[in-house]
């Protein structure tokens, strides 16, 4: 699914791209919920301020991203666990991640997490027998009825702030890709407004919406640890 930047609001680009900003000052490869969560917890919005009122404020959810990701390329390889159902078995994965580097020396998970950056992954969701993408689904059609006539210039977007941390060494460069759960939480905000609500535009609060209600990733053990639930299914902003 293709989503052009005009399909948002100034302020949830502002979301979106401030995630792309925390996560390579964390010195991420990739841009997870917790980076999503982090730009709108820190931002002058009002949605925002809901979340800093229950406890999501951008420290404290920077500091469990920390807790749980730690900083550069090792983030990577522990992303896409399961760290609720781990937790839930006795498994800590800061745990973990301090024993291994106890073993192997504190640049291990670095350097793993870097070459598992450069090896060639096949697209997911692609059957290898029968490669082809998937067709247009409703947001293709709904903007082919709805096209903008003419692009007007995007306003320029604020810096984000500059956060607790700072990762050692050369932050990513580039556009760093979303995560799955990730992407899929910005497409369900999509469907919400768009499509089920007939909305024009993507808020800051159909992102919170669906970004605070994700049940993988590491998202749900932050708001946990914060003491913050998820919202119930269907509200809208």
């Amino acid at each position: 699914m293709r989503i052009r930047p005009d399909t948002f609001t100034d302020d949830a680009r502002t979301v979106m791209i401030h995630s792309q900003e925390h996560a390579r000052r964390l010195g991420h490869t990739h841009v997870g919920g917790e980076h999503f969560l982090l730009a709108l917890a820190a931002a002058d919005l009002p949605v925002a301020a809901v979340l800093r009122e229950h406890g999501a404020t951008p420290g404290r959810v920077e500091e469990e991203t920390v807790r749980l990701e730690g900083f550069g390329p090792a983030a990577a390889l522990l992303v896409g666990l399961d760290t609720g159902t781990l937790a839930a078995i006795g498994v800590d994965l800061s745990a973990v991640r301090d024993r291994i580097e106890a073993s192997f020396g504190p640049d291990a998970l670095a350097r793993a997490g870097q070459a598992a950056q450069k090896e060639p992954r096949r697209p997911s969701g692609l059957n290898p027998k029968n490669p082809r993408p998937m067709g247009p689904g409703p947001i293709d059609r709904w903007r082919r009825r709805h096209r903008a006539p003419d692009r007007v210039p995007l306003p320029p977007i604020p810096p984000a702030p500059p956060g607790l941390y700072q990762a050692v060494g050369p932050r990513p460069t580039g556009h760093i890709p979303p995560t799955p759960d990730a992407w899929y939480a910005v497409h369900r905000s999509v469907v919400e407004a768009v499509v089920l609500r007939h909305e024009t535009r993507i808020r800051a609060e159909h992102l919170a919406l669906a970004f605070t209600a994700m049940t993988t990733g590491l998202v749900p053990p932050i708001l946990s640890a914060l003491g913050t639930s998820a919202p119930p299914e269907g509200r809208a902003g």
